[in-house]
């Protein structure tokens, strides 16, 4: 019997990072709620008491990335000046128009950029997603809900959960260890905070997932002890720094880019997608216990360069069929992915938290039936 063990790491809503990742996906939906066909790569950066918006642009649509900046930082719990960022903090614009040598490749339903992407499935959980990556996930999700909802009435909004799954012939059958890092109010007995992140929190997830807690030593909660200032005045953010966060948590490859504030022509996003969805389909219908797609792109080139498919020798039927069956379940080129998976609406914040992969209202992660 071979015994392993993988890691994997999910942050909260409100971490710098995703801060940025949620305000470049919700100036990418409102545009394309005004013009589907807008395109746009938006990065964000936020820091000490700052928000700075820079990228590029084509849109007709006008909106105010002021106020979708702001009202963002606010939903995602930013109101206090005191934390050194809120959404009040210095704001400063500087998104221009798109390139005109990007913007001729993708006039011609071309590919916005060159790059590789891969997709991934397996049947370690309902989602058809690694087990570590899916238990982090759960994790931040529940610690926010226990923010947001008061459930637990400390909770300040930044977090981060870690999730180490014992695997036995690449089985998972055990929860090893968790750390978690959550920012509360001062003036909490660090007693209180243990007790009440292992039962409202950890137990929560664990018991939906039937799996038990592992021994106290092994669940590491504030490993200095307190945190107390939470977002990026502790530690500044910027869009697209946590890919693996947004992928597999590092269990399967992950391409070179990363995905918010992308529109759907930037196959950093869309390719990735598809790839996701037709890994899932191989995988929920069946035809194979996990699988890997990996695409590649040219910039202005309509079709991938290349398509590969991985089945870990865990095929049910012959790969000829499988290939065939990708092949049929999407066109890969741009339109055509943009078009089978309906790209242009605004459903991207969504995906700005808790990874990308999983959301069953998604349409990369809906299953064609056989």
């Amino acid at each position: 019997m071979t015994k392993t063990l993988f890691t994997s790491e999910s942050v909260c809503a409100g971490h710098p990072d995703k801060i940025a990742d949620a305000i470049s996906d919700a100036i990418l939906d409102e545009l394309l709620k005004l013009d589907p066909n807008s395109r746009c790569g938006i990065e964000t950066v936020v820091g000490a008491d700052h928000v700075s918006i820079f990228g590029e642009v084509t849109t007709r649509a006008n909106i105010n990335y002021e106020k979708i900046t702001r009202n963002k930082i606010k939903l995602l719990g930013y109101t206090e000046p005191r934390w050194g960022f809120s959404y009040n903090s210095t704001f400063t614009n500087y998104i221009h128009q798109q390139s005109r040598e990007i913007s001729k490749g993708v006039d011609k339903d071309g590919a916005g950029d060159q790059g590789m992407m891969f997709g991934y499935a397996c049947n370690e959980t309902k989602e058809l997603m690694p087990l570590p990556i899916t238990l982090a996930h759960e994790i931040t999700k529940r610690i926010d809900e226990c923010r947001e909802k008061k459930i637990i009435d400390w909770l300040r909004p930044d977090g981060k959960a870690q999730v180490t799954v014992g695997y036995e012939n690449e089985i998972p059958k055990t929860i090893e260890r968790i750390v978690v890092a959550i920012a509360h109010k001062e003036n909490i007995d660090y007693k209180i905070i243990r007790k009440e992140v292992k039962n409202k929190i950890l137990k929560y997830v664990l018991d939906k997932y039937n799996y038990k807690l592992p021994i106290d030593k092994h669940i590491i909660i504030n490993g200095t002890g307190e945190w107390y200032i939470p977002g990026p005045y502790t530690d500044a953010g910027l869009t697209g720094r946590k890919i693996v966060v947004d992928g597999y948590g590092g269990y399967a490859r992950i391409g070179g880019g990363a995905f918010s504030g992308k529109d759907p022509s930037k196959v950093d996003r869309s390719g990735a997608y598809a790839a996701r969805y037709i890994a899932k389909n191989i995988v929920a219908n069946k035809y194979a216990d996990k699988c890997e797609i990996g695409v590649a792109y040219a910039i202005g080139i309509k079709d991938p360069l290349m398509v590969s498919i991985d089945t870990y020798g865990t095929n049910k039927i012959s790969e000829d069929k499988i290939n065939i069956y990708a092949k049929n379940l999407i066109d890969l080129s741009v339109k055509g992915i943009i078009d089978k998976l309906n790209l242009r609406q605004p459903i991207y914040s969504e995906t700005s938290s808790y990874g990308h992969f999983g959301n069953e209202s998604l349409p990369w992660e809906q299953i064609e039936k056989n």
